[in-house]
């Protein structure tokens, strides 16, 4: 099997039967050795990728242009499941991160022009006057997507497909690319 088709196929008993956002993912970045992770949200599934969107003056936008090696990680406990995938992040093109910009809530497209996102402020309120600014600089116009605003597509080299089993002995199925051919190996848990 395809390990993309595994995935869809996942994803959508996912999007399903697990009670919350099957949506939601670990992003891994690591920089100067030092790895980082935070959940984020799958936006687009693609046929050769899968995109999330990211403010690139953020610590995770930041450290995606230093290291473009990226992991995800989807975990659906209540279905004993779990994908890992290892991949390149890559930018998408604008007018599709602009395409998927125009989507948002208004009041999410004024977040992303008040957020100076991992940045200090003195307080909320400091980041409520913010977005009151901007919300008045928009009044009566359609928001442009910021220009650090975009999406990032994670173009898988390897995939890993987790199933929970009785005693420990789960599943684990692994595909990588080997001289441009998905291979497939079993790993012991």
């Amino acid at each position: 099997m395809n390990p993309f088709s595994k995935f869809n196929k996942w994803f959508n008993l996912a999007k399903k039967e697990y009670e919350y956002d099957h949506t939601a993912f670990a992003l891994s970045t690591c920089v100067e050795n030092k790895p980082f992770v935070r959940m984020v949200l799958l936006k687009k599934i693609l046929n050769d990728g899968y995109v999330f969107f990211t403010n690139l003056k953020s610590d995770k936008g930041k450290q995606f242009l230093k290291n473009n090696n990226l992991a995800m990680c989807f975990y659906w406990p209540t279905l004993d499941k779990q994908v890992r995938i290892v991949g390149k992040g890559e930018i998408i093109k604008e007018i599709d991160s602009d395409s998927y910009f125009s989507t948002r809530l208004r009041g999410s497209q004024i977040g992303a022009w008040a957020s100076e996102q991992s940045s200090n402020i003195k307080n909320r309120k400091y980041l409520i006057s913010r977005y009151k600014n901007f919300e008045k600089k928009f009044k009566n116009m359609q928001i442009p997507r910021p220009p650090h605003w975009v999406g990032v597509k994670v173009v898988p080299r390897e995939f890993e497909f987790w199933q929970n089993a009785d005693y420990r002995l789960h599943k684990r199925e692994v595909f990588f690319l080997k001289n441009k051919t998905w291979c497939k190996k079993i790993l012991s848990p």
